[in-house]
């Protein structure tokens, strides 16, 4: 075996140095970065929660947000109160935009665990709505939305956007022609009990005039990613199904 030269171990301590010093740029780089990227998923909800509260910048066809520098102060303005529904309990809570729904869902397949349900209530053109964050898995990956209600639990805005799902298929749930379409679904039958909102194909209702047919529209050639948005509807917005029958008390 040949001897370890003096050469060999400087490149050796060169290397190891190197890996530090690189290491120690990264570590500060994050902790500069961290609270700028944290701000920004902070306002990102904001915008999500103002979005289906009917508060954004849409065009006839496109889906705009609020600005970006704005949404703390559309916030402030149009979300009145946040609550956390926790066994039963109503709890105000103004950090709940800040709870993680696809953590929590997780949490709560522990029996022992009582999953945290966090509502936003706000008000717009004089109507109250109460705005719910719902999360699922699509075709490849997550995906997730903000529905509006009114206390019968009709659809007043649907915010829907995705991790991963196919461009032009079902990443089209973030597209206006189908987010609009849930603007005004039922999610009770006629006796009030909660059946959701089914995305199903061969609907024929093309201009959804139904909207007590508890379904929408699906989009072609994405129906598991459909499927996706039906199952966390049906197993997410039914959680608070309780709190609404309160509201009718």
């Amino acid at each position: 075996m040949e001897k370890t030269t003096d050469k060999n171990i400087y490149t050796i301590v060169f290397a190891i140095i190197m890996v530090a010093i690189v290491g120690t740029i990264l570590a500060g780089l994050f902790s500069f970065t961290k609270p700028m990227v944290t701000k920004n998923r902070e306002i990102e909800k904001q915008q999500n929660i103002l979005y289906a509260l009917g508060v954004n910048e849409n065009t006839e066809t496109s889906a705009n947000f609020v600005d970006a520098n704005e949404a703390p102060v559309q916030f402030e303005k149009f979300v009145n109160r946040q609550v956390v529904i926790q066994d039963g309990e109503v709890i105000e809570d103004n950090q709940a935009y800040l709870i993680d729904v696809k953590k929590e869902k997780s949490k709560a397949k522990s029996a022992s665990y009582s999953r945290k349900l966090p509502l936003f209530i706000g008000e717009k053109d004089g109507e109250t709505i109460y705005v719910i964050p719902i999360y699922g898995k699509g075709l490849w990956d997550d995906i997730w939305a903000y529905i509006g209600l009114d206390k019968n639990m009709v659809i007043q805005g649907a915010y829907f956007d995705h991790k991963a799902e196919t461009p032009g298929l079902g990443a089209n749930i973030k597209e206006r022609f189908f987010m609009d379409d849930f603007i005004g679904e039922h999610l009770l039958d006629d006796n009030g009990n909660f059946v959701g909102v089914t995305v199903a194909k061969g609907n024929a209702d093309p201009r959804n005039d139904r909207k007590e047919d508890n379904k929408v529209d699906a989009i072609a050639g994405a129906t598991i990613t459909g499927d996706g948005v039906t199952a966390m509807i049906k197993s997410d917005l039914a959680l608070y199904k309780s709190y609404f029958d309160t509201l009718k008390q």
